[in-house]
């Protein structure tokens, strides 16, 4: 995963140099101050934790580089009305083009079918990729700290919030989640995917939660953890919600289901008749 991972960073430093050719920094950060107000990604996922109820970032996604097509009878608006119908308190969509079949345009569709916030899933390592993100009408985005430096990661932080942009930091482990917790984002999200074997296993949550508890005296307070990849069942919910872990994003459970914003309330709500589609 080391190597596909460079991959995708190496080709992402040639889009990113592609679109600076195209449309100057300075002209990108004009666009995204044209852009309609963010939604508050953040606080949407506060909202719903605080009223006692799971907040789900619901993935829009094609394909990926370890499974190939997930959908073939792919709709981001389609998707997006059924995730909000289904009780999603946000959306994530893939934009990667290359390796995950994304496009910006998914993101503008999906934003525009439904009112929930939306998370730009993409490898973001420069300021033009976050006023980009934001010129699209993104609410929040993604910064991986395996992809990333400690200086990047900060720079890329202080330019999401001149943009107005929300944060997700993504991590894999421990390392990493002591490198996020130097951001003043609230969001953490902990990524159950292993990057050297693809497997998925929650207990990387369920470890990482416990970290991350064990320093609120000093730097975890008021951090939200979102756990990403291998929830699959009702179990997998109880058991991480026991933990207290209340904010998911889930991508491949629902993609893969005739209708996701179905799937989403069946694995949160165990009741498939309301949903209302």
């Amino acid at each position: 995963m080391a190597d596909i991972l460079e991959k995708i960073l190496a080709t992402k430093r040639e889009e990113v140099a592609a679109g600076q050719a195209r449309i100057p920094l300075n002209d990108m950060i004009l666009r995204a101050r044209d852009a309609d107000p963010a939604r508050g990604f953040a606080a949407a996922l506060a909202s719903r934790i605080d009223a006692g109820s799971p907040a789900v970032i619901a993935e829009i996604k094609r394909a990926s580089p370890s499974k190939g097509v997930i959908r073939s009878d792919f709709d981001p608006p389609s998707h997006a009305a059924s995730y909000a119908a289904g009780g999603a308190a946000c959306l994530s969509v893939l934009t990667d083009r290359d390796y995950f079949q994304g496009a910006p345009e998914h993101l503008q569709a999906a934003r525009a079918a439904c009112a929930l916030p939306v998370l730009r899933k993409d490898f973001t390592i420069d300021p033009w990729q976050v006023w980009e993100a934001r010129a699209l009408g993104a609410d929040c985005i993604l910064l991986i700290v395996a992809a990333l430096g400690d200086g990047q990661l900060a720079d890329l932080e202080g330019c999401a919030e001149a943009a107005g942009l929300d944060v997700l930091v993504e991590v894999h482990d421990g390392e990493e989640l002591k490198r996020a917790l130097t951001l003043r984002t609230a969001l953490v999200g902990v990524n159950n995917r292993n990057l050297r074997t693809f497997e998925t296993h929650i207990e990387t949550s369920l470890e990482l939660k416990a970290q991350l508890d064990s320093s609120r005296d000093q730097k975890g307070e008021g951090r939200i953890l979102v756990t990403e990849s291998g929830i699959r069942d009702r179990d997998d919910v109880a058991r991480l919600r026991g933990a207290g872990i209340h904010a998911f994003l889930i991508g491949e459970t629902f993609m893969r289901a005739a209708e996701p914003g179905a799937e989403l309330m069946a694995l949160f709500h165990g009741d498939v008749r309301a949903f209302p589609g």
